[in-house]
């Protein structure tokens, strides 16, 4: 069973605006990414740092569902492609397609990927309720993680070196980012729900 997700919700336009309304929520989420992004805090030496660019990807994702989550990830991903400072550790100097295939590459594929999970466990409800959604926020996080360290292995001299720069000091960002998002979504469809059972 498909139902809306939470923009189609909040956003209530006729069919007359909705290619609007949509390349309006697609700019507004490439911003959001860039932003997050940004936000980072070292983690020396490993070359990716943490960041809320994986709460804004499985956010968007979850928001705007499979359909338009993906269109606003590639987006995103041809902006930086084109050589604009939108990812985490891009710079002047550093950007574009050399710095996509960087040690950070595979965690950009799992973007896409878990931005498509996230959007299609919101099309079934799943960020209406607490569990399901810190279900889905899971998955998507193995989605990023996966082909993240598996890119970022021929970077390092072999595993224990790959988990210690891309995996463990992100376990616990990445589990406050989960309990955060599993609260956060079903606070918002109740919010919604309240309003429209008073006729807001």
């Amino acid at each position: 069973m498909t139902t809306h997700v939470l923009t189609e919700r909040l956003v209530r336009n006729d069919r007359s605006h909705q290619l609007v309304c949509d390349a309006a929520l697609v700019m507004a989420g490439i911003l959001a990414l860039a932003i997050c992004a940004k936000i980072k805090v070292p983690i020396w030496p490993s070359p990716v740092p943490i960041t809320l660019g994986t709460f804004a990807v499985l956010s968007i994702g979850a928001s705007y569902g499979p359909r338009l989550g993906l269109v606003t990830i590639l987006g995103y991903m041809i902006v930086g492609a084109l050589g604009f400072d939108v990812f985490a550790n891009s710079s002047a100097e550093r950007n574009g397609l050399g710095y996509m295939i960087g040690g950070t590459g595979g965690y950009l594929v799992g973007y896409i990927l878990a931005a498509l999970a996230l959007g299609a466990f919101a099309r079934r409800g799943w960020d209406r309720n607490v569990a399901r959604m810190a279900v889905a926020m899971l998955i998507g996080n193995l989605l990023i993680y996966i082909p993240g360290l598996l890119w970022l292995q021929q970077f390092a001299t072999g595993w224990e070196q790959t988990l210690a720069w891309g995996l463990w000091p992100f376990l616990v960002g990445d589990a406050l980012k989960l309990v955060l998002a599993a609260l956060l979504f079903p606070l918002l469809w109740n919010a919604i729900g309240r309003e429209s059972a008073y006729g807001g």
